[in-house]
């Protein structure tokens, strides 16, 4: 039984296959004549351009994030800067195009590595663009997802996201790595595409081609040579649970259901999963590929292709969420030591005030053309004087449902007074863990402390759901939590009076609270709270559950 870190969910067994391994480095010592550095120039111009376009011919066929994370990686083969430091390379110092593409990755490479964390996981989109330039420039086969008949768990170091959106339709039934985490291109594209996936797996690349392996995306294991039934309970629980359209408890309480989206795609696919609504629309994944900030009316018909999906029912939007693992140019700076920690979220306004404005007047005109509930919540707030900012700047645009993200361990201590500012909060459980903890939650190796099931994370929620209480004002969750059928029931009993999640999700959260009372769900969140680790958190709510 090897061990990682869960971040898509869902059950399947599949025999191995490795993704193909990168292309080998081009030999330093060959050296072009002068008279020969011109073809070699347009050999790299040329290549760059045939793969901006593969890219985009790809990009057309996805949909949602995916399409966003692969027109970012289009972007990168048509930088400028790497296509001009790669021909300076071959005019100056003789280097093959090959060479001269591969020196200048390795260059972008140190750099993202030395920044860490998010940034860091840049680096296989890097690597990426960089073997796509030099097989076309070598007129060789690219590596990367194999084609199969049959279905497989695909098994690599890391999956580029052109390598992951290919995925889509095809044979591919699980990803394991051994790198990344839950907020990686791989763990994006991955949800997006309802493929079960563990990341920081140590050991991911020792197993044996062919062999059969059940991997399960809910306890971030997978499990080597398993039993025949084994792979028979895995097989019935891949079916997809459907889901009515109302959620609630064995009592008859409401819980409502909603979806987190990343844009008008997303959005159609959660209507037809009938999810009550829209818990977190992501809109910074509309503008990913952006190298300048979208004009207002651009803003109105990415936002419009959302809240159409739901006529009458509630969308949550987030407003720009951009910095530390999402940076945009015309919205983050370059020369953040720990852009976690940094000017991200609602406190790009403080540089960059017009972003937030002009974004509110999009989304209040977006909001008056179309039937939507529409509410409005600013992410990374940390004081009240934050969220009353936002909440006067939203109500001035004519939104009158202003929210805030609760991530941060300030906004959850001040939570009795962030509810007199404001008309509700969300929980972002991912960010709140990374900070509670102190734990970046893209490091595999600190995967045991980022998780929502920490005691400390827990009473965070707790003393959230009781200022909610307190105010009689709603208390939702937006972060992965949300779509835990086992976590789901806890969080209820710790206040939470609404769950957002992948859409796929939504109907295995919905059985399982279907199961369960109020009383249900406030025992197990009681013993929850109580135990001393995540793993005695996890069977406390589990034996409280069962023993009711």
């Amino acid at each position: 039984m090897l061990r990682g870190r869960g971040v898509s969910s869902g059950r399947v067994a599949a025999p191995v296959v490795h993704l193909a391994p990168p292309l080998p480095e081009p030999d330093p010592d060959t050296l072009v004549p002068p008279a020969d550095r011109d073809s070699e120039v347009s050999a790299i111009e040329w290549a760059a351009v045939a793969v901006a376009d593969q890219l985009r011919s790809r990009t057309a066929q996805a949909t949602g994030e995916t399409k966003a994370i692969l027109d970012a990686s289009r972007l990168l083969a048509s930088d400028p800067e790497l296509v001009s430091e790669a021909t300076a390379l071959v005019r100056s110092k003789g280097r093959t195009a090959a060479r001269a593409v591969w020196e200048t990755a390795v260059v972008h490479e140190k750099a993202l590595a030395a920044l860490g964390g998010r940034m860091a996981e840049r680096i296989a989109d890097i690597r990426d663009v960089r073997d796509r330039i030099i097989a076309e420039i070598l007129e060789v086969d690219m590596p990367g997802v194999p084609e199969r008949d049959d279905p497989f768990v695909l098994v690599a170091a890391d999956l580029a996201p052109a390598d992951t959106a290919l995925l889509a339709g095809g044979r591919c039934v699980a990803l394991v790595t051994v790198q990344g985490g839950p907020t990686s291109h791989t763990a994006i594209i991955a949800r997006s595409l309802g493929l079960p996936a563990v990341v920081g797996v140590a050991d991911a690349q020792a197993i044996p081609v062919g062999t059969m392996v059940l991997v399960d995306g809910d306890r971030g294991t997978v499990e080597v040579a398993p039993a025949e039934s084994r792979i028979a309970e895995a097989r019935a629980s891949a079916n997809t649970v459907g889901f009515d359209g109302v959620g609630a408890l064995s009592d008859g309480h409401r819980i409502p259901l909603l979806a987190n989206v990343g844009g008008a795609a997303d959005a159609k696919a959660a209507a037809s999963a009938h999810a009550e609504g829209v818990g977190l629309f992501r809109t910074e994944f509309c503008f990913l590929d952006r190298a300048e900030a979208p004009s207002v009316d651009e803003q109105v018909t990415a936002y419009r292709g959302v809240l159409s999906a739901f006529p009458g029912r509630k969308v949550v939007v987030r407003t720009l969420d951009a910095g530390s693992d999402k940076p945009l140019p015309f919205a983050n700076s370059d020369s953040e030591d720990n852009p976690a920690l940094g000017v991200r979220g609602l406190r790009i306004a403080r540089r960059r005030p017009q972003l937030l404005d002009d974004q509110l007047v999009a989304l209040a005109r977006a909001a008056a053309a179309e039937a939507a509930e529409v509410e409005v919540m600013a992410p990374m707030v940390a004081t009240v004087d934050e969220a009353g900012d936002f909440a006067e700047r939203c109500r001035s645009a004519g939104l009158d449902r202003v929210g805030i993200m609760i991530e941060t361990p300030s906004a959850a201590l001040l939570a009795a007074e962030l509810f007199e500012v404001v008309d509700f909060v969300s929980l972002g459980t991912n960010d709140l863990a990374q900070y509670t903890m102190a734990a970046d939650r893209l490091l595999s190796d600190l995967g045991d402390l980022n998780d929502p099931w920490q005691p400390a994370v827990l009473r965070l929620i707790a003393a959230v759901g009781a200022a909610g209480r307190a105010a009689g004002k709603p208390v939702g969750v937006c972060g992965e939590a949300g779509g835990d059928p086992a976590l789901a029931p806890v969080l209820i009993g710790l206040g939470v009076t609404s769950l957002s999640m992948a859409s796929r999700s939504i109907g295995r959260v919905a059985a399982r609270l279907q199961e369960l009372s109020v009383a249900d769900c406030r025992r197990a969140a009681e013993a929850a709270i109580s135990a001393i680790s995540a793993g005695a958190a996890r069977a406390a709510a589990s034996s409280a559950l069962d023993g009711g």
